[in-house]
């Protein structure tokens, strides 16, 4: 189950971020609203999912896949453009999650 609230943090920080580019410097009350009780209920998820991970391997993780999913919304949703370099920046973020996940935590 902690690995669901944290799937779930990470989904609701996701649409956080998306509504937070949507209100536009929060200039659009909907999409502002949305955000702020996204972000709320995303840390709610957060909060329970540390309760039962290390913290530096959950936060590592709602970190870097949120990094990567974002990249990915933004490419798709708002046509950013991406260079070489950039991949290779979000590369090395999934390789830390990875790395962290396998190998951070004393067992």
């Amino acid at each position: 189950m902690p690995y669901m609230y944290l799937i779930l943090a990470i989904a609701l920080e996701l649409v956080a971020t998306t509504l937070l580019k949507y209100s536009e410097g929060f200039s659009k009350l909907p999409y502002t609203l949305g955000c702020i009780v996204s972000y709320m209920t995303c840390f709610f998820f957060l909060s329970k999912a540390i309760q039962h991970i290390d913290l530096s391997v959950a936060y590592a993780t709602w970190c870097g896949l949120g990094i990567v999913a974002t990249t990915i919304i933004s490419i798709f949703v708002f046509k950013s453009q991406l260079n070489f370099m950039s991949f290779v920046g979000v590369f090395f973020v999934v390789f830390g999650v990875v790395i962290l996940n396998l190998y951070g935590t004393a067992h």
